[in-house]
């Protein structure tokens, strides 16, 4: 029986305790299937180190910061220069 994370193996630990919470959360992250060939899949990816950027404190918030400041950066980048391309395409 399965309850909030908690499996019958897990019944002798105190579902209160941060520690034994953070333990179910991630046997549940174990636990699900990752597809990366779907979107659901993919955005469960993000979704995964978006927290994981949340849970990060000091040079490694900074870091995790920078990553999705370069990549947004990129996609950006990218966008202008898609958008250029066909306005000097269509226009002449």
């Amino acid at each position: 029986m399965e309850r909030d994370g908690f499996t019958d193996d897990l019944d002798d630990l105190d579902p209160d305790d941060p520690e034994v919470q953070a333990f179910a959360a991630h046997r549940d992250r174990m636990r699900r299937p990752h597809s990366e060939a779907t979107v659901e899949g993919m955005l469960r990816g993000v979704d995964d180190f978006a927290q994981s950027i949340n849970r990060a404190d000091g040079h490694r918030r900074v870091v995790a910061v920078g990553v999705v400041v370069l990549i947004l950066f990129g996609v950006l980048f990218t966008v202008w220069n898609a958008v250029a391309f066909m306005f000097t395409t269509f226009a002449g």
